[in-house]
């Protein structure tokens, strides 16, 4: 344990979260998503729902400030539904609207990503994919 770090941060999730650089994307996977098949650094938070570990990270992950959005999401296939109050809950956290993608240009870009963290999140369309910034020091 370490003071003022979430317990829900595991020390892998920790240590990936160091040493990502600006740029690179992390995805925070739903239950359902597959991936093992999309990245080879895969952690397991199999007990954790997306929203609790996004108030864990956000704290310690600077979003990248060059790009036009740095937080993606998945929307809905046609005839699906997202969960409105899932998706309020994770805007609120970003502090922004994040950018909506196909279910497929979305598999494309986790492919990209540095890491996914399978959580057990049940909600459809869950997923989220962080891109991280720059941190500035004096």
């Amino acid at each position: 344990m370490l003071k003022g770090i979430s317990p829900l941060l595991s020390p892998e999730l920790l240590k990936t979260l160091s040493e990502m650089g600006h740029g690179e994307m992390i995805v925070l996977a739903d239950a359902n998503f597959p991936a093992r098949s999309c990245c080879d650094r895969v952690i397991d938070a199999s007990g954790l729902k997306i929203p609790d570990l996004l108030r864990a990270v956000m704290p310690l992950f600077e979003l990248d400030q060059y790009v036009k959005n740095p937080v993606f999401m998945m929307q809905a296939v046609s005839g699906d539904k997202l969960d409105e109050a899932y998706m309020k809950e994770c805007r609120e956290i970003f502090g922004r609207e994040p950018e909506m993608l196909e279910r497929f240009p979305f598999y494309d870009l986790a492919q990209k990503a540095y890491a996914i963290v399978q959580t057990g999140e049940t909600r459809q369309y869950g997923n989220v994919i962080l891109m991280k910034g720059v941190i500035y020091t004096e």
